[in-house]
Formats: C-alpha cells, sequence, structure tokens
C-alpha cells in the first residue's frame, strides 16, 4: 500500500479523513502538532488512542510552540476568552491561529516528500465551521497550485480536502458508517477533561449529532 500523510489533530473530521484514508487504501502515516493550544495534552492522546485503533505505528509528533509565542489567537493566549454562543461568521473568531494551517500543510508536504507518500489528507471543513479562512476551498487550490512549482522535478503531492463540502451531520454519519473510533476524539476549544459544550467546535459537534438523531460518543459537562 502507498502512504498518505494524515494531519490528525485528533478532533472528529480529521478522525474521518483518516478513516477515508484507509477507505482508499492508504497506508496511514499520521502527524500530529502541538502548537502550544489549552487543549494539546488532550489532543495529542486522542492521536495516539486513535493511532492505536488503527494500529499506526508511523507517527511524526510535531511542535510548532511559536505559534503561542506569535499569539493572538485564543486557543493559546489565555488572556483572550473562549468565545461561546454559538457560530458567528460575520468576523473571524478569536480561536483562529493565525496561518496555522499554512504552517502545518508545510510540516506534512516536508514529511510526504521524505516517505515517498503523494496525499496529504486534512480534514477541513468551509461549510459547517467556525469560518477560518485558511479552512476554506479556494485556500486548499491555492496551495496545491503552491505545491505544482514547489517541489523537486519527478515529486507530485496534493493535499486532500474530502470533508470540504460536508455538513458536519454529515460527516458524523460518515465517521458512523466508515466506524471511525469517534469515541476516542476530542474537539473541544477548552476543556481536557470533560468537554465543555459551549465553545464553537463543541455546539458545531453536538449540533451534527443531533441532526442525525444519534449520541455524541464524549462526555460533556
Amino acid at each position: 500500500m502507498k502512504p498518505a500523510v494524515i494531519l490528525l489533530s485528533g478532533g472528529m473530521d480529521s478522525c474521518v479523513a483518516a478513516a477515508l484514508a484507509v477507505q482508499a487504501g492508504y497506508e496511514l502515516a499520521l502527524l500530529h502538532i502541538n502548537y502550544g493550544q489549552r487543549t494539546q495534552n488532550r489532543e495529542l492522546s486522542a492521536f495516539n488512542d486513535i493511532a492505536g485503533y488503527y494500529g499506526v505505528k508511523n507517527r511524526l509528533i510535531a511542535d510548532i510552540a511559536y505559534l503561542k509565542e506569535i499569539g493572538c489567537s485564543s486557543l493559546t493566549d489565555h488572556s483572550i476568552s473562549v468565545r461561546d454562543g454559538g457560530v458567528n461568521k460575520e468576523s473571524v473568531p478569536s480561536t483562529y491561529v493565525p496561518f496555522r494551517n499554512g504552517n502545518m500543510l508545510s510540516i506534512a508536504v516536508s514529511w510526504a516528500e521524505v516517505i515517498g507518500s503523494g496525499k496529504v489528507y486534512i480534514g477541513a471543513v468551509e461549510g459547517d465551521s467556525s469560518g477560518y479562512p485558511d479552512c476554506t476551498k479556494v485556500f486548499y487550490e491555492k496551495f496545491n497550485a503552491l505545491l505544482s512549482v514547489g517541489l523537486p522535478a519527478g515529486k507530485t503531492i496534493s493535499v486532500e480536502t474530502p470533508l470540504i463540502d460536508m455538513k458536519k451531520s454529515e460527516i458524523a454519519r460518515l465517521g458512523i458508517e466508515l466506524k471511525a473510533p469517534l469515541m476516542l476524539t476530542w474537539s473541544c476549544y477548552q476543556s481536557e477533561s470533560i468537554a465543555c459544550g459551549v465553545c464553537d467546535s463543541c455546539r458545531l459537534r453536538l449540533k451534527a449529532f443531533c441532526d442525525i438523531n444519534e449520541t455524541d460518543p464524549i462526555r460533556y459537562i
């Protein structure tokens, strides 16, 4: 099997993206990135649990704590409150980490180049999301255009965004159908013990399961 690099945060979307790569016949190479986020330890635990579920030994954990030093995000700066009360796409939310996905994709592509992988999977979602500019379809189209000129001759790597047009409820249903280990995932922006249930990420996830008349397998306050 050919390897595919999966950016696996430990959340539901990245877990379903990994499950789709398995369905497509790829050998998983799982990449997790710590960037000084509030729930860094819990997300890393979810990553390792999901990797264990799929029996993946090819794992890379990278640290880009400089994003915390750069700041300007409530995910990395405890002096900024994590927004609750629902998603409002009229403005970029405080949880946006400036150009985070661009940083992460660069690492993923570097690793893919080394291990001979032609695919990088990321569980980005444009429609049913918090409205981050680096989660839009055009962002990934432009990134792939950059890769077409930024790799050595003979190297071809593309970033795959299989969930980009899906609703959150469709992602939850697909995860169940693929038997993805959603019970091992973590989506909460601010708690590492029991999910808060009120941050944007928790609200989107809870609504997704409600919309398909299923129970979210993780615990909430």
